[in-house]
């Protein structure tokens, strides 16, 4: 009989000490809360133990990393291979030395935005409009309300597929809208930021700002992601979507906002089909009324009944 995943690793790399689960579910994880399990989740105690399961991990297995969630569908069919998820004091730290922030990948975005705040830092406002983590946004070049990461960052840091440490500087980064260049094997578990000195009650007021900004126009409140959709070259992903009549749109227990149409909610039944199949339904719609191909901003991993597009 052949051994599991998680055996197998557990034979190569006995000394983790990291939790390493089987066919642990990972719907609880996502704040669409579907899909299915993920065949091993690895929460890595520190870099050390993050480069030691890289390291023991034959080459063929396959390799996902997920963060707070905000901005992922895991299919039905579950994910195969090692799941990895950053957490902890080891992740989860900030550091403020004068105008710059040493921050961990597992710090939610808004933590952040708070740090900087509080140490009279300007410039990191627009991450309180971010509902992910550093991890997510090194990735993506997230950016919300006028700023983004490219405009803060100095380096980057992680563990490669090999288990090796690399750094990164800003250049490398090789940043473009909602995108990053850095090599997709590459684990950030660290970044540097530097903010400009400012007022600390100014600051938070444009925090504030940003607040009463997302929740006047996002389903917040509701079982959702971030944006769906990344807006074309000098056009909305929304304008395109509601011109296309997708607003409110449904597909068994998944709905296009009625709040803000670049959101997909999980009314309460969805599966993760449900709710890609409507994005696949809004991007076919959009396509036919507009001629615009969007751009999928939402991750979604693991196996399903769709075919994967971009």
């Amino acid at each position: 009989m052949t051994a599991s995943l998680h055996d197998r690793i557990r034979a190569a790399a006995p000394d983790l000490r990291g939790r390493l689960l089987a066919d642990q579910p990972l719907a609880d994880l996502t704040w669409f809360r579907v899909g299915g399990p993920a065949e091993v989740l690895f929460t890595p105690a520190d870099d050390e133990d993050l480069a030691r399961l890289l390291a023991a991990l034959e080459p063929d297995v396959p390799v996902t990393v997920i963060g707070l969630g905000s901005n992922l569908i895991v299919r039905d069919g579950g994910v195969p291979g090692v799941v990895i998820r950053l957490g902890g004091k080891a992740f989860g730290s900030i550091a403020v030395d004068g105008e710059t922030l040493a921050v961990g990948t597992a710090v939610p975005d808004m933590r952040l935005a708070k740090a900087a705040a509080e140490a009279g830092l300007d410039g990191l406002a627009f991450y309180r409009g971010i509902p992910g983590s550093i991890g997510g946004a090194l990735r993506m070049n997230a950016g919300a309300h006028g700023g983004e990461t490219t405009d803060v960052l100095i380096e980057a840091s992680g563990i490669d597929r090999r288990g090796a440490r690399r750094t990164f500087s800003h250049a490398e980064m090789g940043f473009s809208y909602r995108h990053s260049g850095a090599p997709e094997d590459v684990i950030f578990t660290r970044a540097l930021f530097r903010g400009k000195p400012g007022d600390r009650a100014a600051i938070e007021a444009e925090m504030e700002r940003v607040t009463a900004a997302r929740e006047a126009a996002q389903p917040i409140r509701e079982r959702t992601g971030g944006s769906t959709f990344a807006n074309p070259e000098g056009g909305k992903a929304w304008q395109l979507i509601d011109a296309a009549g997708c607003r409110g749109l449904t597909r068994g227990g998944a709905q296009v906002s009625a709040m803000h149409c670049n959101f997909l909610i999980n009314t309460g039944t969805a599966t993760a089909a449900d709710i890609e199949g409507l994005g696949e339904e809004v991007r076919r719609r959009v396509r036919e009324t507009s001629g615009v191909e969007l751009r999928w901003e939402i991750r979604r991993i693991g196996v399903g009944s769709l075919p994967v597009s971009q």
